[in-house]
């Protein structure tokens, strides 16, 4: 089939329990210019290297068609933005999260997440049926942010639809309504980012062991958030915060299931999950295409040149299983040693929850490993989630023969 068709194929959901043979397809043009008058990036040296290239733009108001610079009006989020912007409000949200200010904020967390595991599994004692998805995997991450933001546990449940539409907002899957899925996105963004707002000021003058707090009551040096810069940037935390952990743990269960083989090793060595959860991230990562790239000058990437103010697309998950750079790119190893993947991205905007997501993912996927007893897929392949930026099951049916101790 034609190249230029990839882009449509690849988000045709047809493809989402599979889109692999697509991503080799790409890798074999390394860039391919599509029907739409975007580009498609999907090798790894080449994807790294626009990661890390200061004419590449991930804000959308840098784009030629008018069509593509619709941005939420009053609610910037810095993933969006490009620098000094993006460093300045990163650099702020990053003070009470990670070093060097808080360094010791997720080690901390690590007993109270594995407290939740633990409770989530417990309430699975005395089924045979669970489906993973509901049952654990997106209330263990999205109840672990709402705690780090300082959320209260009755108003938790709320995020779920909140979430849902403002990621359809990002999902680019041709012939969808985007004008609809733009308003439903801006919509919940805007609930949520009012909801969050309102929290943080509450807290203002009251300062407390959490992240909005410290947004109003510990400036650091580059000063505070305006409202709207404070609303956008908890909303994008609490969205990344618990999204993209969601299908990490999911893909994570998946794939073990259709590994029995690395299933058994992880159970009797347990401490080789770190370096399983790295192989999960590069083999099924969580996040597949970065779609919001858009080129400042004219540049040259593998011999062809990509117009300024071009749609660029990075398909991360096509990069992570380039054959050029990771031996047996097809095979899952979970001892796999020199995995520079790009689950967590790369280059300025690389996600600074990786910290957080890599240790609810260990400590979520060892006691999963650990104590369910007998378990095997119901579904295979299962229903997966509609975006395919996104990309994980939207349930996972198991069948159990019982939880451990």
């Amino acid at each position: 089939m034609a190249a230029d068709t990839l882009f449509r194929r690849i988000t045709d959901y047809a493809n989402r329990a599979d889109p692999y043979p697509l991503y080799a397809e790409l890798r074999e043009h390394a860039v391919a210019r599509q029907d739409d008058g975007s580009y498609l990036v999907g090798t790894y040296h080449d994807i790294s290297a626009l990661l890390h290239d200061p004419r590449i733009s991930s804000d959308r108001r840098n784009r030629t068609r008018a069509d593509d610079i619709q941005i939420e009006p009053g609610l910037p989020g810095f993933i969006e933005l490009d620098d000094p912007e993006h460093e300045r409000l990163r650099n702020i949200a990053m003070r009470p999260f990670g070093p060097p200010h808080s360094p010791r904020r997720i080690d901390a967390m690590h007993d109270e997440i594995t407290t939740i595991v633990k409770e989530l599994i417990g309430r699975l004692r005395g089924r045979d049926r669970v489906d993973l998805v509901e049952d654990f995997a997106y209330p263990l991450p999205v109840t672990v942010i709402c705690r780090l933001l300082g959320v209260p546990r009755e108003d938790e449940p709320r995020f779920h639809i909140w979430t849902e539409a403002a990621i359809a907002g990002v999902d680019p899957t041709p012939d969808s309504n985007p004008a609809e899925r733009q308003r439903a996105s801006l919509a919940a963004r805007s609930a949520m980012g009012q909801y969050l707002g309102e929290l943080a000021d509450s807290r203002r003058g009251k300062p407390a062991d959490n992240m909005l707090s410290a947004f109003v009551n510990d400036p650091g040096p580059e000063g505070s958030f305006t409202r709207p810069e404070l609303m956008g940037t908890a909303v994008l935390l609490l969205i990344a915060g618990h999204e993209t952990t969601v299908n990490l743990i999911t893909n994570g269960i998946l794939t073990l299931l259709r590994h029995p083989d690395a299933l058994k090793l992880l159970r009797r060595e347990p401490a080789l999950m770190p370096r399983a959860v790295e192989e999960l991230l590069r083999y099924e990562p969580p996040v597949h295409l970065l779609p919001q790239r858009t080129a400042l000058t004219d540049a040259e990437v593998a011999g062809v040149t990509i117009p300024k103010g071009a749609p660029l697309i990075l398909v991360l998950a096509s990069g992570n299983r380039d054959p050029q750079r990771f031996r047996d790119s097809d095979r899952f190893d979970p001892t796999r040693r020199d995995n520079p993947h790009f689950g967590f991205g790369g280059g300025v905007h690389s996600c600074f929850g990786a910290p957080l997501a890599r240790i609810e993912a260990q400590i979520a996927l060892t006691e999963l490993v650990r104590r369910l007893e007998g378990p095997y897929l119901l579904e295979d392949p299962p229903p997966y989630r509609q975006s395919p930026v996104l990309r994980g099951p939207r349930h996972l049916q198991l069948k159990i023969a019982g939880i451990g101790v």
